[in-house]
């Protein structure tokens, strides 16, 4: 039947040729009545060979779509297919904020063409760069820019099309063609990975280049350089006139110095760091920039003369060297870095990770903490070192760096990081102060060390008396310090200390300081109470020493010429009169009048006592023979105090002129006045000069010869 209809159409539409909807006419090719199964097997052919044409064709458009022929159009440049990707990207971001059926968004979505092109063109740029080598950064910085933006499309594409391709999962029922077209778009997110860490590998060496290659040459107005001239003997900065001119704007000036970039690396930076954050490479970039900005700091540090050292190392170090050149580089160096460096690396930070605070600020503690460690460890190791007077002040030094860069910490250090960090600085600083108080309290020991049997000659300054109060007198340049150690870290009980000296009566021994105590010793600050147990103590040695001279105007003399320089030393620090106190003062002044009047009793007195005119008047009459016994007496009295005591030592020159004076006040007038009352009792002549050896002249000058510590002159004979 069909065939008969289909020769019927024929003959009644000549000219026509009438077509299955699923034939090419081309193909059609009819057959007679007698093959009509041959027939519908070429029909079957034909349309299987139809369909496979048409995928075919589809195909080939759709590859000529992707790779226009050369001989049609010039290939696309990257720019070109940028901006198609822009817009792709932008359509998918759309999308997926439509959307809110993820899942199936994201079986149905498809990848266009010009993608593989982009990708294409991104492999050859990076190819060439491996090549050849990317250009520096800064080079070209067109080529800066467009690498850039290229990077950051392959990040987007990324980011949009893993999530989408990761999702597109295929029912059980999928056809083999559906699983390929699967397979692809898995390949291709693979493909863009893969450029992506070839172009973040070269974006990181930028990161890296400018890191390293773009900072500024230092200059005075460099953090390296500055406040390094200007340092005292305690490693304080010392602010010239016309830095405190200048001060307030300098301070303005220094808020926008990022330690030693121009501002248009700044940009570039926060730039490439924003890039490989955003494309995931976070870590890769906080690695690179830690490792450079700890070798600038490291640097840094060696421009100031801080020098890397182990707390073991330390201990073979020479005292000399680590209290000359260590301490006061380590000092100089951990105030520019809490004034300076750590403010400028913060700054640095912030401004290269702006849009990452808590990576900026993870950052930042990292590399201020590894800093802060290096230069603790040299502060654990100088408390570490054997204990020794000279120390002391060198260590009190570092214990003050510690106490002040402690009080910065707040506001420059997130609260997590900066409550770590002043731990460990109080740590250090503890151990400091307890070996600053071990050592301050070592001086009882050098007091009751010195056992030596043999008197000084000349009665003059003990040394001993000498190295404790000068070493009190620099001590009370750091008084505030050490009142602030002893209240903190001192546990010293100082009621059953087995240094306190006993006394036969301790009620009676007054002592000042303390803040203020009045001289109550149980309201003493720690501090007042050990330097009066060490003034007690060197006062109990010194009467023992005394005792060794035989004679008793030398011993007096000895108590007096020491007492003199303690008084003198203790007045002439401020902070240390202060701490002993008005009533301690006007004690030792009281005890020196004693010893002077001891000394004259026991010397000048005998000398006056000579010139006394009792037992010279006899019914009446100068008795000759006493009068010249008193002038003989006089004689070889005055020769041999004026030998003696011509090498005695009195090195105050105040004291030396009121000891001359005193002498001079108490026995001139007597022999002026013996004198000139009975030398006209005497023979004129050889009787005169025989017993009238001095005049009162003679007298006065050789007084001024006392207490030079030079051998005596020889006294001439004086006429009449």
């Amino acid at each position: 039947m069909e065939e008969k209809n289909l020769s019927e159409n024929t003959d009644n539409n000549p000219g026509e040729t009438p077509r299955s909807p699923m034939e090419d006419p081309t193909e059609t090719d009819p057959k007679p009545n007698g093959e009509s199964t041959e027939t519908e097997q070429a029909v079957n052919d034909g349309d299987q060979a139809k369909e496979e044409d048409e995928e075919k064709k589809k195909t080939e458009e759709v590859e000529a779509a992707e790779i226009p022929p050369e001989s049609e159009s010039p290939p696309p440049s990257l720019e070109k297919v940028s901006e198609d990707i822009d817009q792709y990207v932008l359509s998918l971001q759309q999308k997926e904020t439509e959307n809110e059926d993820k899942e199936k968004e994201a079986t149905s979505f498809e990848i266009p063409g010009f993608v593989d092109r982009f990708l294409d063109l991104m492999e050859e740029k990076m190819t060439k760069y491996d090549a050849e080598g990317k250009p520096k950064w800064g080079q070209v910085q067109e080529e800066d820019a467009s690498f850039l933006e290229a990077v950051n499309r392959i990040s987007k594409l990324v980011k949009l099309l893993t999530p989408q391709v990761e999702s597109s999962h295929l029912p059980p029922s999928s056809s083999e063609g559906e699983e390929i077209i699967k397979g692809m778009k898995d390949s291709l997110v693979n493909r863009i990975g893969l450029i992506q860490q070839r172009a973040m590998s070269h974006l990181e060496e930028d990161f890296r280049y400018l890191l390293e290659e773009a900072r500024i040459t230092p200059t005075e107005s460099d953090p390296d350089n500055q406040n390094q001239n200007h340092v005292d003997h305690k490693g304080k900065q010392v602010a010239s006139e016309q830095q405190d001119q200048d001060g307030e704007k300098d301070e303005e000036s220094s808020d926008n110095n990022f330690p030693g970039y121009p501002d248009e690396a700044i940009a570039s930076l926060n730039k490439i760091a924003e890039a490989m954050i955003y494309g995931g490479y976070q870590s890769e970039c906080c690695q690179v920039y830690i490792i450079s900005r700890r070798h600038a700091l490291e640097e840094s540090l060696q421009k100031l003369g801080f020098e890397r050292i182990s707390i073991d190392e330390m201990q073979k170090v020479q005292w000399e060297t680590l209290a000359r050149d260590m301490v006061p580089s380590w000092s100089n160096t951990f105030k520019q870095c809490a004034d300076v460096y750590f403010t400028g690396e913060k700054k640095l930070a912030e401004a290269v990770f702006a849009e990452h605070p808590n990576a900026a600020a993870g950052l930042f503690s990292n590399l201020s903490r590894g800093v802060v460690i290096q230069l603790l460890n040299f502060a654990e190791g100088a408390a570490m070192t054997k204990r020794a007077g000279e120390k002391l002040f060198k260590l009190l030094d570092m214990y003050e760096t510690l106490r002040d860069v402690i009080s910065k910490l707040d506001g420059l250090f997130p609260d997590e990081c900066v409550e770590e960090l002043k731990t460990e600085m109080t740590l250090a600083k503890g151990r400091l102060g307890e070996a600053a108080i071990s050592i301050f309290c070592d001086l009882e020991n050098s007091i009751k060390s010195e056992t030596a049997k043999t008197p000084v000659p000349g009665g003059a300054v003990h040394p001993l008396t000498r190295y404790i109060l000068n070493y009190l007198n620099i001590a009370g340049d750091y008084k505030e310090t050490l009142e602030q150690v002893f209240k903190e870290h001192s546990k010293i009980e100082r009621a059953d200390s087995t240094s306190r000296p006993h006394h036969e009566n301790d009620d009676n021994i007054i002592v000042a300081g303390g803040g203020g105590s009045g001289g109550n010793k149980e309201n003493m600050s720690p501090f007042a109470a050990q330097v009066t147990r060490v003034m007690e103590l060197l006062d109990t040695s010194l009467e023992g020493k005394a005792k060794l001279y035989k004679d008793v105007a030398l011993s007096n003399f000895f108590l007096m010429n020491n007492g003199r320089y303690i008084l003198q030393k203790i007045k002439g620090s401020s902070e240390m009169v202060r701490l002993m106190g008005d009533t301690w003062c006007r004690k030792k002044s009281s005890e020196l009048r004693t010893y002077h009047k001891n000394y004259q009793r026991e010397t000048w007195n005998r000398v006056v006592a000579c010139l006394t005119h009792e037992g010279l008047n006899v019914n009446g009459k100068v008795y000759k023979p006493n009068l010249k016994e008193r002038f003989k007496s006089f004689n070889a009295l005055f020769d041999e105090i004026h030998r003696t005591q011509s090498s005695w030592v009195v090195k105050d020159e105040q004291l030396q002129s009121e000891l001359r004076v005193s002498i001079s006040a108490v026995v001139i007038p007597a022999y002026r006045s013996f004198l000139g009352r009975f030398a006209q009792y005497l023979d004129p002549g050889r009787q005169t000069e025989k017993y009238v050896k001095y005049q009162a002249e003679d007298i006065e000058t050789y007084i001024d010869d006392l207490f030079d510590g030079k051998p005596p002159q020889p006294i001439g004979r004086r006429k009449t």
